[in-house]
């Protein structure tokens, strides 16, 4: 097994474990930091609304931009960081947030709203390119699963964080503008930690001698930089992506309001259901990421875990149950959801060819915000019209898809292994 870096030959076992939690703990929190600029807006939805008159279908439009710009932006990122490294891309990154903070802390209609989200979109754009290739460079293969269950919760934690932080500045201090001044001093704070310990997030110093071995119809070395997008498994995981974060957007931009008017609880408690569905997801990752170690069919662990989420939404959509089990029935089918990440990471990993880690996790990613893009209109489109079941039963019925689609990977990878064994 080729080691890690230069470095780590002569360190002992502890030295590269220490360098390993270092790794993984400062790329979690980068994640997590741009799970957080995620929630940048929708927070305070309520807010625009009585501000600006704005609808929810122009809500959904800022959603839309935000993953539209970083959607893009991801697939062309992930070249990027092969081409120039991850660690300068990072901070470009983080700046973009704070960027978007000031533009959110100074709107006053639409117009500054959409800016704010283009640039929030624009700095979350490369993460993941950035994220797994320094965890896949930096960490060594013992620790590597627990790194994606690491990177999985932190970007949870992140999408549950933001609700409570902005909306309790906001109540707190009765200028939700305040509320852009806390998250931009967020991302500064973040910024300021990772450039003190830039050492442990140098890629430039990393080793692929863990990657995968291409396997029958990967792309070689000597071809050319897109080979990689003739990958059948590529395009399943981006269309699992797609589906599966439609669902998320029903759940993060337009729950609290649909379950709201379904059972008569007031927005206030209602808006914190995403943050129940982000940490009952932190705790599916961390749970999944033990679950992938002891499992050889992950799309079978991914199958069972949606399910159960898409039958919860159904119970909710319902209008059935009382008030609070209501919304707390919505905040548990984020564990489902959390419990399928690992799979779902180590799926896109053995898909990725050697070398070409940042333009598969960027093109495979990119499903996600055009999953968010597509979707967060015709939900905000179906709030507007009253259809407040709607957005749970569309939430249930991607989750499916998205359970169609990770059958369709685990098929091809077992299918192109017993080609391997013939040959």
């Amino acid at each position: 097994m080729t080691a890690m870096n230069t470095a780590s030959f002569s360190l002992p076992e502890a030295g590269r474990a220490r360098q390993d939690f270092s790794t993984i703990g400062l790329i979690g929190l980068a994640h997590g930091t741009s799970h957080f600029f995620h929630m940048l807006l929708p927070p305070l939805f309520p807010v625009f609304i009585r501000e600006f008159g704005l609808s929810y279908s122009e809500l959904g439009l800022l959603v839309s931009t935000f993953y539209l710009i970083s959607g893009i932006g991801q697939a062309l990122a992930g070249f990027l960081v092969d081409r120039t490294g991850a660690r300068p891309v990072l901070f470009v990154a983080l700046s973009c947030f704070v960027a978007a903070s000031a533009a959110a802390g100074a709107a006053h209609g639409f117009a500054g709203l959409m800016l704010a989200a283009a640039l929030a979109g624009l700095g979350n754009a490369s993460f993941h390119p950035v994220d797994f290739t320094i965890l896949n460079k930096r960490v060594s293969v013992p620790r590597l699963g627990h790194a994606f269950s690491v990177h999985g919760i932190t970007g949870n934690l992140g999408w549950g964080i933001a609700p409570v932080f902005s909306i309790s500045i906001a109540q707190w201090t009765g200028n939700w503008r305040l509320a852009y001044l806390g998250t931009g001093l967020v991302a500064l704070a973040v910024m300021a930690l990772l450039a003190s310990q830039r050492e442990a997030i140098d890629d430039s110093r990393g080793s692929w001698g863990h990657a995968p071995r291409p396997v029958t119809g990967a792309a070689p070395k000597d071809e050319h930089p897109m080979a990689f997008l003739r990958l059948p498994s590529v395009w399943l995981c981006f269309s699992f992506f797609f589906f599966t974060t439609t669902a998320l957007a029903a759940i993060q931009s337009f729950a609290a309001p649909s379950i709201a008017h379904l059972y008569g609880l007031p927005i206030e408690a209602t808006a914190f259901v995403v943050t129940g569905y982000m940490l009952a997801g932190a705790l599916g990752m961390l749970i999944g990421g033990f679950w992938v170690a002891r499992s050889a069919r992950l799309e079978r662990n991914i199958v069972l875990a949606m399910t159960g989420s898409a039958l919860l939404l159904l119970l909710t959509a319902l209008g059935v149950l009382p008030p609070l089990a209501a919304a707390g029935c919505a905040a548990l089918a984020g564990l489902g959801t959390g419990l399928a990440g690992p799979s779902r990471d180590m799926l896109i990993k053995r898909s990725a060819p050697p070398g070409a880690t940042g333009r598969v996790y960027g093109t495979v990613y990119s499903g996600l915000d055009a999953g968010f893009a597509v979707s967060a209109p015709l939900f905000g489109a179906l709030v507007d019209h009253g259809h407040f079941s709607g957005v749970f039963f569309g939430a249930a019925t991607a989750l499916m898809v998205g359970v169609l689609a990770a059958q369709w990977v685990g098929r091809g990878m077992a299918a192109r292994a017993a080609a391997t064994v013939r040959a």
